[in-house]
């Protein structure tokens, strides 16, 4: 199920969730600095993908992902991680929120956002950087932030991401 763009969140609820997850990660900065940086459709993915950082299940790690996906249904599907005492079966966020909007009706990805618990700027994984791929083109933006005030943002595609990717349409078959 994904979220409408236009049912936004409250900022009451966002900013009870910087409260919460400051507390858990030691410190959360509420409103990021990035709002400059971001247009109000990133805005609403950070809000989501902040949402669902807070139900990340990362008990071994203690690092925690949310991530959200803007469909070309322009709805945002959000993910987080849930690690699993067998290492190999836990999901990371990326693939979860690829799952929900799948799930959703939706396969092709617009937008991508990831933030976790680290001190820069998190990105996916080289496995969730081909999942990703399979939903989306190589000029697909993705934001990466860190949840750290101090951590710079990084703005960038698919392609440099996963340069020369191995793609769908390399499975297509001319009839």
């Amino acid at each position: 199920m994904g979220i409408k763009l236009d049912q936004g969140f409250s900022q009451e609820l966002v900013s009870e969730l910087d409260q919460e997850l400051g507390s858990k990660l030691g410190g959360f900065a509420p409103d990021l600095y990035l709002e400059t940086r971001m247009d109000s459709i990133d805005q609403e993915m950070l809000e989501a993908a902040k949402i669902a950082l807070s139900s990340a299940y990362a008990p071994y790690s203690s690092f925690l992902v949310g991530a959200a996906i803007l469909g070309s249904d322009n709805k945002i599907y959000s993910g987080c991680n849930v690690e699993n005492a067998a290492y190999p079966l836990g999901n990371c966020a990326e693939t979860s929120a690829i799952a929900a909007m799948v799930s959703g009706g939706c396969t092709t990805i617009k937008r991508i956002l990831t933030i976790g618990s680290g001190h820069e700027a998190v990105t996916p994984c080289g496995g969730c950087r081909q999942r990703l791929r399979e939903f989306s083109s190589h000029e697909t933006p993705v934001i990466c932030v860190g949840i750290e005030e101090k951590s710079e943002p990084l703005f960038t595609t698919i392609e440099q991401l996963l340069p020369n990717s191995f793609g769908p349409r390399f499975l297509k078959v001319d009839k």
